[in-house]
This record gives structure tokens, C-alpha cells and sequence, in this order.
């Protein structure tokens, strides 16, 4: 399997059918510190020094995100936290897209 963190996204506008559990699970051993929930997406909390920390890494993620084409939800919660949520909206559940994103953020 080719690293994730080295691929790119491949436009999804619906059509196919989300990853099955044992589709997604040796995605999930690749993105350590990603969890899957209600099977239908990926998501990882992190907490920084400060906000200005956080908000830097954010802004990282909108970078990766926009030169993927695929978007995550953000959340900047407690001055210092943040919170990734990947899931391919076009079809209501995981696509590998959702796990090259997640290993480039790895990556940040």
C-alpha cells in the first residue's frame, strides 16, 4: 500500500458506495491518533501551547485542505484545542481522501 501522505485526493461527487469497516481499517493503522466514529468519519483532537499555536496549525490545514480539494471540519475549542473532522460528504461516510488528508496533516 503506497504511503498515504504521498498520494493525492481524487474528486468524489458521489456514485460509490463509503469504505466498509474492513475496507478502512488498514487506513486506520496508517493515521495513528485518528479516531473512527459511527463508522462514517475520522477525527483527532489536539491541544497546543497557545492559541496563537493552534491557530497556526489551522491555518496549515485550510493550506493542505485547499490544495486537496478535500475539506475537514475545524473546530478551535478552550483557546488551545483543536479538533479534525474528516468524512467525504458526497457519499455520507469514509473515502481513502479522507485518510490522505489526515496523514498530511500528520505530517504538519
Amino acid at each position: 500500500m503506497e504511503e498515504l501522505s504521498k498520494c493525492k485526493c481524487e474528486a468524489c461527487e458521489g456514485g460509490v458506495d463509503p469504505l466498509s469497516p474492513e475496507q478502512y481499517e488498514p487506513y486506520v493503522e496508517q493515521v495513528p491518533g485518528w479516531q473512527v466514529e459511527e463508522n462514517k468519519q475520522i477525527t483527532r483532537n489536539l491541544q497546543f501551547e497557545n492559541f496563537a499555536e493552534a491557530m497556526s496549525f489551522v491555518n496549515k490545514v485550510g493550506d493542505i485542505a485547499e490544495d486537496e480539494g478535500h475539506h475537514p471540519d475545524i473546530l478551535i475549542h478552550g483557546w488551545n484545542r483543536v479538533r479534525i473532522t474528516l468524512w467525504t460528504h458526497a457519499i455520507g461516510g469514509l473515502s481513502v481522501n479522507d485518510f490522505i488528508v489526515a496523514a498530511k496533516i500528520d505530517r504538519i
